[in-house]
């Protein structure tokens, strides 16, 4: 159980922080991170839960972009997240599966999301049930947890890499 007396913004000096949900207000207005469109009710205590905008069963050769998707048991899929995502030079986000998905049997391990990245979130994952999966589109998938670095990073991912910067929709590739 967490101590509620305990609060320790930076435990060790240079360590990097989860924001809280104030911080996360915070870092909106200063526009250190954006997270477009804003829902207040996703707001997490420390994070941001984002939205499927679109599913794509690459098997099937299937994109699903209204209503809802249905995946078939045992098979890989990918959600396109409705929000734009972008992290500003100090702030780096790690990816987490709601825990209600994984009750579900969906298996999924996702990375971060660098410091400099902009644009909507590619989500792959697993129906590991031996039940087709009904993902309705505008549900909550996923938490981003932002997190202060210790220093602003030299070249953001646009500049070290940028494959995905500006990305919109299920990128496969």
């Amino acid at each position: 159980m967490c101590n509620a007396n305990v609060h320790p913004a930076h435990p060790h000096p240079g360590a990097v922080a989860a924001l809280s949900d104030a911080d996360i207000r915070k870092y909106l207005a200063k526009g250190e991170i954006r997270i477009d469109p804003f829902q207040e009710e996703n707001l997490t205590p420390n994070g941001y839960d984002v939205t499927i905008a679109e599913v794509a069963v690459p098997s099937r050769d299937l994109v699903v972009e209204h209503d809802k998707a249905v995946v078939p048991p045992q098979t890989r899929f990918a959600v396109s997240t409705l929000e734009v995502v972008e992290c500003g030079p100090g702030v780096a986000a790690e990816l987490w599966l709601r825990t209600s998905w994984a009750r579900r049997g969906v298996l999924a391990s996702f990375g971060m999301i660098d410091s400099g990245f902009r644009g909507t979130l590619t989500l792959a994952a697993l129906n590991g049930a031996h039940e087709e999966l009904v993902l309705p589109i505008g549900e909550r998938f996923a938490q981003v947890v932002f997190l202060a670095l210790t220093s602003a990073s030299e070249k953001g991912y646009g500049r070290r890499s940028g494959h995905y910067q500006d990305q919109r929709g299920v990128q496969l590739r």
